[in-house]
């Protein structure tokens, strides 16, 4: 590869393409590395004893109410998921899951061009979107789609440096590590960075991309429901809130996935839907009909912050995400 093709391949919108002028993978064969790589992350959780959980075989409904829905206790010789030990083993499974995936998109790269050493590995480094980005306003985006959601998080006087906000119990131990920082990290490295680069190279428009890849990012969080069946004492009424849950589940994190995607294809950049999702984490699901019962002098407000957070949403999403140079979205 010249150094004019690798620049003509870092700007091509469609993705690098061989002598042919074809793109370099077909497909077929970028919607099998997509479940592949969704296939590693979540195998890495069950690879090894250390990573599985496990409960007890004699539950049957055992120390949950009657007619109540509740979290049974946990017993002695189970594994949940939680446990710091488990938290520990899975946070290094993922890690080297994402590993693996990132490696096998610069063998991908590296066996499909005739570039150098040092131009698979530029290459590798645009198609995961290992830059910086050029701007902070993407970071922006979710925030302001959340002004009600943050808005309630100041009535609890939960934000940052007010009374109720306790950093040290909610991030700065296993958990938080966890679900704010290495989750989202490898989360977003895998089914963002690796599971858009096959469609790349494969020569997916960034519309197909937006709305194609997500569902992997969906449908690998529904191994839950088999824990919340279990931790709710495998009832009927667990069997049915793990089934909900899931369902719920799958929806908005595909949701979520439409969201990250369009960020990092916009910016050509893995911050910007890292930072959403760590947001997102924090937050939660936005709870407006809890909001607008536990504060209802506040009630109008609260929902004028909610359609405002969705008007700047729509108004700033295309203006703010749009980057000069991005190899995966052409410039207007």
């Amino acid at each position: 590869m010249s150094l004019l093709d690798y620049t003509k391949a870092l700007l091509n919108p469609t993705g690098l393409t061989g002598p042919s002028g074809l793109p370099l993978l077909p497909i077929s064969i970028a919607h099998i590395l997509a479940l592949s790589f969704a296939a590693i992350y979540v195998g890495s959780l069950y690879v090894s004893n250390h990573t599985r959980l496990s409960f007890a075989t004699d539950v049957d409904g055992k120390g949950v109410s009657a007619g109540v829905l509740q979290e049974r206790e946990r017993k002695a010789n189970e594994r949940w998921r939680d446990d710091p030990d488990v938290i520990r083993a899975r946070l290094i499974a993922v890690s080297m899951a994402s590993l693996t995936c990132c490696t096998a998109v610069e063998a991908i790269i590296a066996t499909s061009t005739n570039a150098t050493v040092l131009e698979v590995m530029n290459l590798t480094r645009k198609h995961l979107g290992f830059t910086l980005g050029s701007s902070l306003r993407p970071h922006l985006i979710t925030p302001i789609l959340f002004l009600g959601p943050l808005y309630a998080t100041y009535l609890q006087q939960t934000l940052p440096f007010q009374k109720f906000w306790f950093p040290k119990q909610k991030f700065l131990n296993l958990i938080g590590l966890r679900t704010y920082t290495l989750g989202p990290l490898t989360e977003e490295i895998v089914f963002r960075a690796c599971v858009l680069a096959p469609y790349h190279l494969a020569g997916c428009s960034p519309t197909k991309m937006v709305f194609l890849t997500p569902l992997s990012f969906g449908l690998a969080h529904a191994h839950h429901a088999w824990d919340t069946y279990n931790r709710y004492g495998r009832t009927r009424q667990a069997a049915l809130k793990a089934v909900l849950g899931s369902t719920f589940q799958l929806i908005y994190t595909t949701l979520f996935g439409f969201h990250a995607a369009y960020l990092f294809l916009r910016t050509g950049s893995l911050l910007p839907a890292f930072s959403a999702h760590a947001f997102c984490n924090i937050m939660g699901f936005p709870e407006v009909a809890y909001e607008i019962r536990t504060w209802p002098h506040r009630k109008y407000l609260i929902i004028l912050l909610y359609l405002l957070g969705i008007v700047g949403y729509v108004y700033t999403l295309p203006r703010w995400t749009e980057t000069p140079g991005s190899i995966f979205w052409p410039s207007a």
